[in-house]
């Protein structure tokens, strides 16, 4: 009988694309799109920033000194953050859940986009019971230490859970730590797919 079910949120509840903020901080530097993009999302710095060992002021210094870009601090973090868009499918399915199943969020996020999304999509998350990412967890999926931390917010057994991401890699790592993974294709058939594994939708 499935308790908890755990959802991710880049490209599950929300969609999200770097390109955007790439297209507007290129306009603050002499690097090409490309080039810039690896230097904020490619590097160690960016998996040191959504494990949370390095905080928002340290990624952003970073950021701006290797991507060679002219502009504040506060410019840089509103064009940074202004990746995201709404997911109706997932969003209209989740209040549907809420009653019957206790709600997990379960996302590789740093802390700005984290505050960013936690105040565009509160509707959203209020429907959740723990929000779990892994700037808090000091880990990212689908190294085991997230599920580990993640299944201590599930209240349930991990074969009472059900974990749904859009990366095949990360529904893997879910299977091994012994949840019911799920793989999200913007489709139209997650639904269908929680009844698969077991959810009841009312």
């Amino acid at each position: 009988m499935i308790k908890t079910i755990f959802f991710d949120f880049g490209n599950v509840i929300a969609f999200f694309d770097h390109g955007r903020a790439v297209a507007e901080l290129v306009r603050f530097t002499d690097m090409p799109p490309v080039e810039l993009a690896l230097a904020l999302y490619g590097g160690p710095i960016a998996d040191d920033y959504e494990c949370g060992t390095i905080s928002t002021a340290e990624y952003v210094r970073e950021a701006l000194l290797n991507g060679r870009l002219g502009c504040t601090d506060v410019e840089f973090l509103s064009y940074y953050h202004d990746i995201f868009w709404e997911n109706t499918e997932v969003c209209e399915l989740i209040p549907m859940l809420k009653p019957r199943y206790r709600l997990v969020l379960a996302s590789n996020t740093n802390e700005a986009h984290f505050l960013r999304y936690t105040r565009d999509y509160a509707d959203v998350l209020a429907h959740f019971d723990h929000l779990v990412v892994s700037h808090h967890a000091g880990a990212r999926k689908p190294h085991p230490e997230f599920f580990a931390y993640a299944k201590q917010f599930a209240h349930a057994d991990p074969a009472e859970c059900v974990f749904v991401d859009d990366l095949p890699v990360n529904v893997e790592a879910a299977d091994r730590a012994g949840l019911r993974g799920v793989t999200y294709t913007p489709d139209g058939t997650l639904a269908e797919k929680l009844r698969a594994a077991g959810v009841e939708i009312s």
